[in-house]
């Protein structure tokens, strides 16, 4: 069995095959903070989700795959009804990426991400080991995406922290941050800086932009998304999106993938 519903019990650890494929439609879910043994890829070609590692936040769009490597503590987020591919490789067997991952997913990827993903449990690993080459030619080719946000970890900024993992918060102006820490402008902007490498007004131009991905990924109308992320109008929101993109928020909304049957 390779196609589960959100009650079923489930650990990809637990079985001994060197592929483990699950396939599996989701609405309103969060999987809270856990890891698994096997590296893992995720894939949601219908739907986006936020996930969280330990110390960035990540958005899933559709047509982008995520691989997380073994022993990598992570969170996934879904808010509306998201469709997703998930497949373990046990890395011991294989050379994993040893690093977070994320990759433009192209026709044949496609297809072989959802043919692995209904693979029985008990396939032998012979069947499998064709379609498994073909993958990781295809994986390490495949282009690269960042959509990866870091996240402070200095104890004066927890509350910050646990606010943006939340996903639902807006990044408040840097006069508030640096109220609630009890510091100057200045000093929480050299904070944030050594903490995440960027400016607090770059970071919060990036979160914009995760953000801005994720709920035009739920199709959610432009007019509403602008207003939703504090944008001064509509076409103000849309030159920054094409700006970071290179796509308008119609564009990338119509070059998603199509919906499953």
């Amino acid at each position: 069995m390779a196609i589960i519903n959100p009650q079923t019990q489930f650990d990809a650890d637990k079985m001994a095959t060197s592929v483990v494929g699950i396939a599996v439609n989701v609405g309103a879910h969060d999987s809270g903070m856990h890891q698994h043994s096997k590296g893992q890829l995720l894939y949601a070609p219908q739907g986006s989700m936020t996930f969280a590692l330990e110390n960035s936040i990540c958005i899933l769009p559709p047509t982008k795959a995520v691989w997380i490597p073994p022993h990598t503590q992570h969170r996934a987020v879904m808010t509306n009804v998201v469709a997703y591919r998930s497949l373990y490789f046990d890395c011991t067997l294989f050379q994993c990426p040893k690093d977070i991952t994320m990759f433009e997913v192209d026709a044949l990827l496609k297809a072989l991400i959802d043919k692995m993903a209904l693979w029985p449990w008990d396939k032998p690993d012979d069947d499998m080991k064709n379609t498994i080459a073909l993958f990781w030619e295809e994986f390490y080719a495949a282009k690269r995406h960042e959509f990866q946000l870091p996240l402070p970890s200095d104890r004066r900024l927890q509350k910050f922290r646990q606010q943006m993992m939340q996903g639902s918060f807006l990044p408040p102006s840097l006069t508030s941050v640096a109220a609630s820490i009890g510091a100057s402008t200045k000093t929480a902007t050299r904070l944030f800086k050594a903490e995440t490498g960027m400016s607090y007004q770059d970071w919060k131009q990036q979160w914009r932009l995760l953000k801005a991905i994720e709920l035009l990924s739920r199709k959610m109308q432009v007019s509403n998304v602008a207003d939703g992320l504090e944008f001064s109008s509509d076409s103000a929101f849309i030159a920054f999106f094409k700006k970071q993109t290179g796509q308008t928020p119609l564009s990338f909304m119509n070059s998603k993938a199509e919906p499953l049957d």
